[in-house]
């Protein structure tokens, strides 16, 4: 396998749920990764060299998935030179609020791009997007994959035109 282009890396075992979507993304696009969960918090020494060595691993972007005070995006910006991509995670006490503003309140020269509260599979896509403006064979399979959710949409309003609202509401129940 080629060497990961892009690092997704998250806080806990428990935000593997939303970050396995970003994985699916990537490798339905033919999209080399590798996946870590690091604490900022109780394993800084882990983090830093994680951090430290993502750019010599070859690591084009990384997706950092982070909840509650949510500091390992932004501090993964902070050392990495290349895009880093936030992932809110939901949480019990502030329905994820405070993840997603502690990712997208950076200070000034340290961006964190910042997808939705538990948004995985986009931030795939926009890691796809990114590694797309200097691959143009992944440009191709990006577009094949948007018309494929164009394709979707499409046979959703056959099926929608064809048997009514209330025949396709109670199709979505089973």
């Amino acid at each position: 396998m080629a060497a990961a282009k892009v690092g997704i890396v998250m806080g806990s075992d428990s935000d593997m749920p939303v970050m396995a979507k970003a994985a699916d993304i990537l490798e339905e696009l033919g999209i080399p990764y590798e996946m870590t969960i690091i604490s900022a918090h109780r394993e800084p020494d882990v983090f830093f060299q994680y951090a430290k060595s993502a750019e010599e691993k070859g690591f084009k972007v990384i997706i950092a998935g982070a909840g509650m005070a949510a500091h390992l995006p932004g501090m993964c910006a902070a050392i990495f030179p290349m895009p880093v991509i936030g992932v809110p995670m939901h949480t019990t006490s502030l329905g994820g609020r405070d993840s997603l503003y502690s990712i997208v309140q950076m200070p000034s020269g340290i961006p964190v791009a910042t997808v939705a509260i538990g948004g995985g599979a986009n931030a795939g896509l926009l890691a796809a997007k990114i590694l797309a403006t200097s691959d143009p064979q992944l440009l191709e399979r990006l577009k094949k994959y948007s018309e494929g959710l164009k394709d979707q949409v499409v046979a959703k309003d056959a099926r929608l035109q064809k048997i009514g609202y209330k025949a396709y509401l109670e199709g979505q129940k089973k």
